[in-house]
């Protein structure tokens, strides 16, 4: 007669490739998201950035005093600082009227004797003040210091970027906030299915007089294993797609933030390894109370 060898069941494991495949899944569809909204950050920081205030000097202004002038804004709170560097240019009136050549085309030197533009200067605003509120003010400070003659900037695009801005963030908000629930009912959800396998080798160990902490021990640890795996798997999925995806598509590189990345990827592997862990630990109380009835 031929022998048949019957495998032996132990306690904690369950189908693993399922199980991890769903949690990857689940993880890699938040992560996506997570990179586009990362991304986007990143790309209103660099439209924000291209927002400048001008401040045109008085004419005759001594070079020592336009100097003192642009030494004082370079120190300002509200000036964006770049590679630690203040993000502040100069335009002698010189300069301005060879610009004023290149665009237009007509040299006004030949019917005026004295050049009528002025010298001037351009610098960014730190994201924090970018408000049309704290520009206003900002505004209204230059405007009071000696030797400058007018400041403009762009009010109406400014207006609208932050109004357009605070659409984006609630909708994105309320997205987030829609696949994050429907990734922790997709978990729970495979993990229940897989624990429900071993609903009556759970009930064996109870009957040999196992306790419940010795019972849930290798299933919390393996779910807490699954999951951190699951996010580890994500994580470098998205990596991957964000490497190739340079390649073919240009400026991809200047939406790259290492750090807001690094946070994202750490931030899935900790959900995927607390999320099946939750699941895992309700599961198994759920099934150590049921009765024998119960589990048929």
């Amino acid at each position: 007669m031929a022998k048949f060898k019957r495998k032996k069941t132990r306690l904690g494991s369950y189908k693993f490739a399922s199980v991890l495949f769903s949690i990857t899944l689940s993880l890699l569809m938040m992560g996506i998201f997570g990179v586009i909204a990362i991304q986007a950050k990143k790309l209103t920081s660099i439209i924000r950035e291209n927002i400048e205030v001008q401040v045109f000097l008085n004419k005759d202004l001594p070079e020592t005093s336009i100097d003192k002038l642009i030494e004082e804004m370079r120190k300002k709170p509200y000036v964006l600082q770049k590679e630690e560097a203040p993000v502040l240019h100069f335009t002698s009136k010189d300069e301005a009227a060879e610009v004023f050549l290149q665009e237009v085309g007509e040299d006004f030197n030949q019917f005026l004797d004295d050049n009528p533009l002025r010298d001037s200067f351009t610098f960014s605003i730190n994201e924090e003040f970018q408000t049309s509120e704290k520009i206003q003010q900002i505004v209204t400070e230059i405007e009071a210091t000696p030797g400058v003659f007018e400041v403009t900037y762009m009010q109406d695009v400014v207006a609208s970027i932050n109004e357009n801005l605070l659409k984006v963030g609630i909708v994105m908000g309320a997205l987030i906030l829609i696949l994050l629930v429907t990734v922790v009912i997709l978990i729970s959800n495979t993990i229940k299915l897989a624990l429900f396998s071993q609903r009556f080798l759970i009930r064996s160990m109870q009957l040999v007089g196992a306790t419940k902490g010795f019972i849930r021990r290798p299933f919390l640890w393996r779910a807490f294993l699954y999951g951190a795996l699951g996010g580890v798997l994500s994580s470098a999925i998205i990596f991957s797609l964000l490497e190739y995806g340079k390649n073919f598509i240009e400026g991809l590189q200047l939406l790259y933030d290492i750090e807001l990345l690094a946070m994202l990827f750490g931030s899935l592997i900790l959900l995927g390894a607390l999320m099946s862990w939750i699941s895992t630990y309700r599961s198994i109380n759920k099934y150590l109370n049921m009765s024998l009835d119960e589990l048929y």
